[in-house]
């Protein structure tokens, strides 16, 4: 029972955790990506996932992560959502890393296209001393792509074989 709870909650206490992270500070931790990482060969174990499966999971993972670190490598993605994109890939698999890859693309471009929005708005003053509101609305400064990332993850996180295992324990 207590890995069933577990499996419903720490992937999406993660996933927020990663936004909010990246809304507010820019960042990503690492220590965020590897626990995502750690956590889901916990819950791949707990949950009975095939040998199999679990390499599929991990070939998909890397596969993610070399697409992601090519574009952050181009410039064009933050080194932190390139980890949060392969260590979500992990959970997600083949299939499921496609659906999540357009997910977050289009939920990027909604974020990106509000963000930049909301860069052509004059703000108080008053909102402006906060440090995170300030460094968004800085139209030198990149979109906090990981809740995009994050979004796109929790919207298929129940379509996933953890999931699933864990609603049939």
């Amino acid at each position: 029972m207590i890995v069933a709870a577990a499996g419903l909650i720490i992937f999406p206490l993660m996933m927020a955790y990663a936004a909010s992270s990246d809304l507010l500070t820019m960042t990503i931790s690492n220590k965020l990506n590897l626990a995502l990482v750690v956590c889901y060969f916990a819950l791949a174990a707990a949950s009975d996932q095939s040998i199999d499966t679990i390499l599929v999971h991990i070939a998909c993972g890397l596969c993610m992560l070399a697409i992601t670190f090519s574009l952050f490598c181009a410039g064009w993605m933050g080194g932190g959502d390139a980890k949060l994109a392969a260590a979500t890939a992990l959970w997600m698999g083949f299939p499921l890393s496609i659906e999540y890859a357009v997910a977050a693309s289009f939920l990027g471009g909604l974020l990106t296209m509000a963000v930049l929005f909301f860069r052509t708005k004059t703000l108080p003053d008053f909102l402006l001393q906060q440090k995170w509101i300030a460094r968004l609305h800085d139209k030198e400064t990149g979109i906090p792509y990981g809740i995009a990332l994050a979004a796109g993850g929790l919207l298929l996180y129940p379509n996933t074989n953890i999931w699933i295992s864990i609603i049939h324990m």
